[in-house]
């Protein structure tokens, strides 16, 4: 069982337990001056994945930005899997630590949120005291509001928006598949060319939901949570004949998966393949401009569609520092910490704001932002596939590793 899907179960178990013993007082929201008034001289723990050194300099930046303008310290802690985060706060509640948690901030989205927001391991509804929150594209982007089908309900602030891709290697590949079939006989056609990361990591696992979404019988069904393992084993049948004429053909003949999005772009660098993984159109063009790929890299999508998703910051029920940790979420989606992200030469990130609702000076922010020799413009994005439910992605990572984890 993958640790993602013990921790969602785990989360539903200690929140049935707890309901029996009676929950504790939710801690009660500031608004947002007193929340100022308080962070000054506070610490506050952000718990991020940090797999990327752009990310972890962009977020370095943003601390040194929070330092200046409001007299707090933002610590990241980098984690490999969010969900060890998650199970710490979720011990810390079984211990009844319920105000010196360990994590103030937390990056999170998915099956993550859901298994928090279940077992009541969340601070709020916090989001809307932020005043940057106005600013976000709520409804021309409706996954600020839902993740992965569930409803935020204020209990996590967007901070950037991405979308599934693929970077390529334009020196060896001069017409790029058009969906998961057309990528099958190309892989078959250069066998060793083409891996995906090993799931749980998440650029695995969206890479078996773009497939799966693609060669399912009726795709509705992936936006309910599994009701049975008889139902999942018949709508995933597809998929996993998929793979097993794919595997073949992957780089090491399919018996050993990168570890990450970040390790299957340096096999893109080192030239051992000719296709990587990404989320964030952008990121090609940062990676050029950082030296980590090279100049002929560049950017494709399914015509009819890939996956697209919000990733969120949200606040442990238990954080020591709960105001600070919320003027740090708001910075997240200022207009200069969002043209900052944006940046590809800082790290390529959409943002989740509505630049109609700026003013002009805060427009050009954005306007000034290079968009790079591999980013594609946004008329050819493609349409948004919307994320599966989160039981889809736990059962679907569980069932991959009973097949193929040697």
């Amino acid at each position: 069982m993958s640790r993602r899907r013990s921790i969602a179960l785990a989360c539903g178990l200690f929140a049935a337990v707890a309901a029996t013993q009676g929950a504790a007082e939710p801690r009660p929201v500031p608004s947002f001056a007193e929340a100022v008034t308080a962070a000054d001289g506070q610490t506050v723990y952000f718990n991020a994945w940090g797999g990327d050194e752009r990310i972890n300099a962009y977020i370095d930046w943003v601390g040194d930005q929070l330092a200046e303008r409001y007299g707090l310290t933002l610590e990241q802690v980098k984690l490999s899997d969010t969900a060890d985060a998650v199970a710490r706060v979720l011990a810390e509640k079984a211990a009844g630590n319920r105000a010196q948690g360990s994590v103030d901030l937390i990056w999170i989205n998915g099956e993550n949120f859901a298994a928090m927001k279940e077992a009541d391991l969340l601070f709020g509804p916090f989001v809307a005291e932020l005043p940057n929150f106005a600013l976000v594209d709520t409804e021309g982007k409706p996954t600020t509001l839902i993740d992965f089908t569930v409803p935020t309900d204020g209990l996590e602030a967007p901070w950037g928006m991405a979308k599934f891709n693929f970077i390529y290697d334009s020196d060896r590949i001069e017409t790029t598949p058009a969906d998961a079939g057309e990528l099958a006989d190309w892989a078959a056609a250069n066998p060793g060319r083409f891996t995906y990361p090993a799931p749980p990591d998440f650029m695995g696992s969206t890479f078996l939901k773009q497939i799966l979404i693609e060669l399912a019988e009726d795709a509705d069904l992936l936006q309910r949570p599994v009701e049975s393992a008889a139902q999942f084993a018949e709508v995933t049948a597809p998929l996993w004949m998929y793979l097993e004429r794919l595997h073949p053909t992957l780089w090491r003949d399919g018996r050993v998966f990168p570890t990450s999005g970040p390790a299957q772009r340096r096999l893109l660098d080192d030239g051992e393949v000719d296709i990587a993984l990404s989320f964030h159109p952008g990121e090609a063009s940062s990676l050029i401009a950082a030296g980590q790929l090279p100049e002929s890299a560049r950017t494709f999508v399914f015509p009819e569609g890939t996956i697209g998703n919000t990733h969120f910051v949200a606040i442990p029920f238990n954080a020591q520092a709960p105001e600070a940790a919320m003027v740090a979420a708001n910075f997240l989606m200022s207009p200069e910490a969002q043209a900052q992200k944006q940046n590809p030469e800082i790290w390529g990130d959409d943002t989740v704001l509505a630049l109609d609702r700026l003013s002009l000076a805060q427009q050009a922010l954005f306007a000034e932002i290079p968009r790079g020799p591999a980013t594609l413009p946004p008329d050819r994005l493609g349409p948004v596939l919307l994320e599966p439910h989160p039981t889809w992605m736990t059962a679907l990572e569980e069932d991959w590793r009973r097949r193929y984890l040697r």
